[in-house]
This record gives structure tokens, sequence and C-alpha cells, in this order.
């Protein structure tokens, strides 16, 4: 098995750096008027089209969600529930991992932006460019989905060229925290041939998440 947590941590970084410029453009032309989504609370009709999606856990998820552990991220006040295979692996101010390489990972990290940072467009912007990625074959699925109160965009990526490269399901979002405006970044991950195995399991700590907000 390929190192999974470098490569994740690595492409968790890397993920947007491609809708960052295009985020100083359009907070040079007006983004600061726009407002945080996360202080706003999900939208039915956002301004980057679609509709706004509530976790519906099947019934497996959730038997994996009620047999589960919750952990809590002291710094952020944010929990999940995991199965038993994972373990802690490192807990900062503002990352998180746990996990291990025969089950996957969840890995999470938290952006300070500044107050006018303009959230709104750039959820907006990420959404269009999963969008994108989905006409490219290169996500399975891609949707705005509102988790405890917060709306973020969701996706799950296909399958990858090589069976033992990385496979995320992953969510971003923004909120206010500690008078903070932060981005959430989300990912729990797994070797693509393990994927499917574990999906039901990532859904599941995906959708236990708990997000305190201010």
């Amino acid at each position: 098995m390929k190192s999974i947590v470098s490569l994740s941590l690595i492409i968790f970084a890397l993920t947007f750096c491609g809708v960052g410029e295009r985020l100083k453009q359009l907070s040079s032309s007006g983004g600061s008027s726009s407002s945080n989504s996360a202080s706003s609370g999900a939208s039915k009709d956002p301004s980057a089209g679609g509709t706004v999606e509530k976790p519906a856990p099947t019934a497996a998820q959730q038997a994996i969600m009620d047999s589960s552990t919750e952990i809590n991220w002291g710094e952020q006040g944010i929990t999940w529930k995991v199965p038993s295979g994972f373990k802690k692996m490192s807990v900062m101010k503002e990352s998180l991992n746990y996990g291990s390489p025969g089950t996957g990972f969840l890995i999470a990290s938290i952006s300070v932006m500044p107050d006018d940072f303009p959230s709104e467009i750039s959820v907006d912007a990420t959404y269009k460019q999963a969008l994108e990625q989905l006409k490219q074959g290169k996500y399975e699925t891609v949707r705005w989905l509102e988790i405890d109160g917060v709306k973020g965009v969701e996706w799950i990526e296909a399958m990858p060229e090589s069976k033992d490269g990385p496979r995320r399901h992953q969510w971003i979002a923004f909120r206010r925290y500690l008078g903070q405006n932060q981005q959430l970044n989300v990912m729990v991950s797994t070797d693509g041939d393990k994927f499917d195995k574990q999906r039901d399991a990532f859904a599941a700590i995906m959708y236990s998440m708990k997000i305190p907000k201010q």
C-alpha cells in the first residue's frame, strides 16, 4: 500500500489551488458584500444553482453510527462517530487525522479566513469546479449538502486509475466560530480498491458530524 496519509494530506492542501486565483479576482470585484454561508444558513436556492440536501443515512449507515464511538475535536468543538478501526493519529488546533491503513482515514482541517473573505463566492466556486470534475469523470457524485445546519459541497471521487491510489468522500463548507470565519475541509479516504467496502462507514462518519457555530 502506498502512503495514503501523505498523499491525502498533500492533495487535501492542493485540491482547490486553482479556485484560489479565481476567488482573488472575484473578491476584488465586490466579493466582500457576500454573506458567509454558515451564518446565513442553508440556502434553498444557491447562487451556483442546485438544491441543498440533508443527509439521509441508509439503514446500514445508521447502524454503523449507532455502534460507533464519538470523538471530539476539542479545539474546534466538532464531533464525529467513528468505527472501532479508526484510531487517533494526529490532532492539532487546525488539523485532525484518525484512522488506520487497514480501514481508511478521517482527515479534517480548518482554514481561518479574513472576516471580509467572500465565503459564499468561495463555496459557489467549489461547487462549480466539482461539477466540472463530475463532467470529466473524476467524481462519482456532487451535491450541495447541509450537515448540522452548515451548507457545504459534498463529492465522492471516481475510482482512481491505480487501484491503490487514494479515493475520497469529501465535504467543504464555511462557518463562524469563536469570532472566526472558518473554512471546513473534511474527508474520509482509503485506497481505491478498498473504498466500496468502506463506503457506508465513510458516509456514517461524515453524516454523524456535529458542528458548533457562533
